[in-house]
């Protein structure tokens, strides 16, 4: 008889234990939970611009530290929808300058920047047109002058503070080269007609 109330005391005290274990799974279930919701929150929480900078140049600035990474890839183009068609300054008579500008990118985001853009280009690039000359845009070199000139507008307004920290402040006109981290790194002219 004293062999049958054993196992009836054994059976009474593992309770206790699966009691342990239950809550020691519990534990463990609340801790993993935790873990994996901070690191959501941490992985899908988006920086914050600094202060005195809105969402776009926000934008603008990780589109440019992307491109820095990706300094292999091979540049893309953006092609404006219309052609160019201007007045030009009079000298004796009047003329006429119709082009079609085209821009070589750092990469392949820039063409969602221009086309952000594009409404602020399409005015800026139209007042520097009107402020040339037909003499001026006469020879190769001048036309030269004149798509360097447009490229640094472009980046001014795509990027306007790292156009500001690459002009020196004593500089007349354009540089000959964009720098390496510009975005917009030359200005093509598909035709170019003066009349």
């Amino acid at each position: 008889m004293a062999d049958a109330k054993k196992p009836e005391v054994e059976a009474v005290a593992a309770p206790p234990k699966k009691k342990g274990k239950w809550i020691l799974f519990v534990i463990i279930g609340i801790v993993g939970l935790s873990l994996g919701g901070g690191a959501a929150f941490f992985l899908l929480k988006k920086k914050a611009p600094p202060e005195g900078e809105d969402a776009t140049e926000g934008a603008t600035r990780e589109i440019v530290k992307k491109k820095k990474a990706d300094n292999g890839a091979p540049p893309t183009f953006y092609k404006f929808d219309k052609a160019f068609t201007v007045k030009l300054q009079t000298e004796q008579q009047e003329a006429y300058l119709q082009t079609e500008v085209q821009m070589k990118l750092q990469d392949s985001h820039g063409p969602d920047l221009v086309k952000q853009y594009e409404p602020e280009l399409k005015h800026r690039i139209t007042l520097v047109l009107m402020g040339k000359k037909a003499s001026e845009l006469g020879t190769a070199a001048g036309v030269q002058r004149l798509a360097n000139e447009l490229r640094d507008v472009t980046n001014q307004v795509i990027t306007p503070q790292a156009a500001q920290k690459t002009k020196p402040a004593g500089e007349a006109g354009p540089a000959d080269t964009a720098e390496p981290d510009a975005m917009v790194q030359s200005v093509l002219f598909s035709t170019f007609i003066i009349q």
